[in-house]
């Protein structure tokens, strides 16, 4: 075996282990996502007390709500599980900015599930790039 061929078979299996940890974390975000929109969708009191408290009214909720089911939705597709990824990134991104600046309350699950969404964004880009034809 040459060194090239080394070089490749590791990339191989680093690949492959990073397809594995992927769909992991897709997996167990698309689930947090679900719940998290389908909550907001219900009409959950506790949701409904949170966006009031926000100040946007209702829509926002149900706007938010879409969003997350959606890109939620999108995890479970390989070839838009990354436009899945950049989605819920986005939602995170004001999901975080909401609780640090209006509502107040502790970030720490929006942080964790926005560096998970950001991961699969990131681990799943040579997708995304083939979607838009680059």
């Amino acid at each position: 075996m040459n060194s090239q061929t080394a070089i490749l078979d590791t990339q191989k299996e680093s690949s492959k282990g990073l397809g594995i940890a992927l769909w992991v974390v897709q997996i167990g975000v698309a689930a947090m996502f679900l719940m998290a929109g389908a909550n907001k969708l219900s009409g959950n009191a506790q949701m409904v007390g949170m966006f009031q408290a926000i100040g946007f009214g209702q829509w926002f909720r149900y706007l938010t709500g879409s969003l997350e089911f959606i890109g939620a939705v999108l995890l479970f597709v390989p070839s838009l599980s990354g436009i899945g990824g950049l989605l819920l990134t986005g939602v995170m991104i004001g999901a975080v900015g909401t609780h640090l600046f209006i509502i107040g309350g502790n970030p720490t699950m929006a942080i964790v599930l926005l560096f998970a969404s950001a991961f699969i964004a990131w681990g799943r880009r040579a997708r995304t790039l083939r979607l838009m034809g680059r």
